[in-house]
C-alpha cells in the first residue's frame, strides 16, 4: 500500500478555521452582531453628534474585531466544537515508520473508524486497504469494528478476541488504543485509533496438545490399573482360594504392569527429548555402522516372526553429528514396527545413501521398508501424533503405546534431519530418514567436541 503523504499541521487549522467561520454564519450569529454594530454607529452618528469620519472608522474597526473574534468562539468554544466535530488529523512520518518497524499486523483510523495508514504487516496479513475507506472495508469483524467505534469516543477497552476461520483456525487478539496528539486545549474524542493485532495461534494450538496428551496420557493408564485393581480385588475376594485361576490372574496382571512401565518409559523419553530440543548433539555418529548394529539387535525380534532383516548396500562411511544412542532408538523403533506390523514371514530392508537434502546440504537418506498390508493415505499426515494409531486393537496386542513415532519425529528434528512417510495399501512402507552430513573439523573444533562429548557423558 502506498503511504499518503503528510498533511501539514497549518492545513488543519485553516480548515479548522473555515468550518468554524461557516457555522458561525450558518447559525446567525455574525450577521446579528454585525447588524448590532451599524446600528449602535448610526446612533452614535447622529445622536453623538461624531464626526462621519469618525463614526466610519469606528464601525470599520468594530467589525473586523467581530468577524475575527466571533467565529473562533474562544477557548470554551473551540473545545466543544473539536469534541463535536474532531478535525480529520494524518499520521506523520515518524508514525508511520514506528507502526512499520512493528512484527505485528497495525492499524491507524481517526476517531470515526476511517483507515489512515496499515503497517506493511497489516498489508501481508489481511491484504492492501485503501486509505480513505472506513476499515470496515477490509475488516468485517462486528467485535473489532465496535471497539473502533468505542474507543473513538475515548473509552480505554480491554483486548477483543477473534477467530479467523478458512483454511486454518488463526486466533487474534485486538487491542484498540486511543491515541491524542499533544494540544493545549483538553478533548475527550481522540485524534487516532491505533490497532493491534497479536497471533496466538501457536499458543492455542500448544495448549490444545498439551490438554489432548494429558487426557491420552491419562487414558492409556487408566485402562492397565483399572485391570489390575480388578483382579487384585479378585484375587482377595472370590478367587482367594482359586489355585486354577490365579497363576492366570498374576500372568495377566504382570503384562498389564509391564505396559504401564513401557508407557511412563516412553512418557519419560519424550519429556527429556522436549527438555533439550533446542540443543544439537555434538557427537559424531557413523550411520553405516548403527544400520547393522540395529539389525544384529533386533535379529531375534524378527526371528519370532519368522521375518528377515537385509541390510543393504551402503556407503563405507555415513558421518552426521549426532548422538548414538538417539539414533539407535529411532532405528530400533523404526524396525521393530517393520516387524511387527509387516506381514508374518515378510522382509525388512534397511538401505542407506548420499542424497542432498531439499535446501542443498549434502547428507544422508536411511531407509526402512517392509512389504506388510500398508497404510491408507488418510492415516500418514497423523502417524506422528502421540497416542495416534491405525489399529488401536493390534497396536496394544503388538505392546505399542501410540508414542514410539512421536519420540522418532522429535530425536530426528533435534538431529536438523527430515522425516518422510511413504506407503501404499497391499503393497508396503517405507519410512525415510535424511540426516545431514557432519562437515570436516578442524583440530580445535574437534578438541571443544572432545569436551563438549566429556561433559554430556557426566550429565547423564
Amino acid at each position: 500500500m502506498s503511504p499518503t503523504p503528510d498533511r501539514p499541521e497549518n492545513s488543519d487549522a485553516a480548515r479548522d478555521g473555515r468550518g468554524r467561520f461557516a457555522e458561525s454564519v450558518a447559525e446567525g450569529r455574525l450577521p446579528a452582531v454585525l447588524a448590532a454594530t451599524v446600528a449602535f454607529w448610526l446612533v452614535m452618528l447622529f445622536a453623538a453628534d461624531l464626526a462621519p469620519a469618525v463614526a466610519l472608522l469606528g464601525l470599520v474597526s468594530t467589525a473586523t474585531a467581530v468577524v475575527c473574534v466571533l467565529p473562533t468562539g474562544g477557548k470554551t468554544a473551540k473545545s466543544h466544537s473539536t469534541d463535536r466535530s474532531p478535525v480529520r488529523r494524518w499520521p506523520d512520518t515518524g508514525m508511520k515508520l514506528l507502526l512499520d518497524g512493528m512484527d505485528e499486523p497495525a492499524f491507524l483510523t481517526d476517531a470515526d473508524g476511517t483507515l489512515r495508514y496499515q503497517n506493511a504487516a497489516a498489508a501481508a496479513e489481511f491484504g492492501p486497504a485503501r486509505v480513505g475507506d472506513p476499515l470496515a472495508f477490509r475488516l468485517r469483524v462486528p467485535e473489532i469494528l465496535d471497539a473502533v467505534q468505542r474507543a473513538g469516543q475515548g473509552e480505554n477497552l480491554l483486548p477483543v478476541r477473534f477467530i479467523e476461520r478458512g483454511a486454518g483456525e488463526r486466533h487474534f487478539v485486538v487491542r484498540c488504543s486511543p491515541l491524542r496528539l499533544p494540544r493545549p486545549e483538553p478533548r475527550r474524542r481522540p485524534d487516532f485509533v491505533l490497532l493491534r493485532f497479536r497471533d496466538e495461534s501457536d499458543a492455542v494450538r500448544l495448549d490444545r496438545m498439551r490438554s489432548d496428551f494429558i487426557a491420552n496420557a491419562s487414558h492409556e493408564l487408566r485402562t492397565p490399573l483399572a485391570s489390575l485393581t480388578g483382579f487384585i480385588e479378585t484375587l482377595l475376594g472370590p478367587a482367594r482360594r482359586d489355585e486354577a485361576n490365579r497363576e492366570r490372574f498374576l500372568s495377566i496382571m504382570l503384562e498389564q504392569a509391564r505396559r504401564m512401565g513401557r508407557l511412563i518409559d516412553d512418557l519419560m523419553s519424550l519429556s527429556r527429548l522436549e527438555m533439550k530440543a533446542h540443543l544439537r548433539p555434538t557427537g559424531t555418529v557413523d550411520l553405516a555402522e548403527v544400520l547393522p548394529a540395529v539389525a544384529d539387535m533386533l535379529a531375534p525380534v524378527a526371528a519370532a516372526r519368522k521375518a528377515g532383516i537385509v541390510v543393504a548396500g551402503s556407503p563405507a562411511d555415513a558421518p552426521i553429528a549426532g548422538d548414538r544412542d538417539e539414533l539407535t532408538q529411532v532405528f530400533a523403533n523404526l524396525v521393530e514396527n517393520a516387524i511387527k506390523y509387516g506381514h508374518e514371514s515378510g522382509n525388512v530392508t534397511l538401505t542407506l545413501a548420499e542424497e542432498l537434502g531439499d535446501d542443498g546440504r549434502p547428507g544422508f537418506r536411511a531407509s526402512v521398508s517392509d512389504d506388510g498390508p500398508g497404510i491408507a493415505a488418510e492415516h500418514l499426515p497423523r502417524l506422528t501424533e502421540r497416542f495416534y494409531r491405525v489399529d488401536a486393537a493390534r497396536s496394544r496386542e503388538q505392546r505399542g503405546t501410540g508414542l514410539g513415532l512421536a519420540i522418532v519425529k522429535h530425536i530426528i528434528n533435534r538431529h536438523q534431519g527430515r522425516l518422510v512417510i511413504r506407503s501404499e495399501v497391499g503393497v508396503g512402507t517405507t519410512v525415510n530418514v535424511w540426516l545431514p552430513r557432519r562437515p570436516a573439523l578442524s583440530g580445535s573444533e574437534m578438541t571443544k567436541e572432545a569436551e563438549a562429548i566429556a561433559t554430556e557423558g557426566l550429565a547423564r
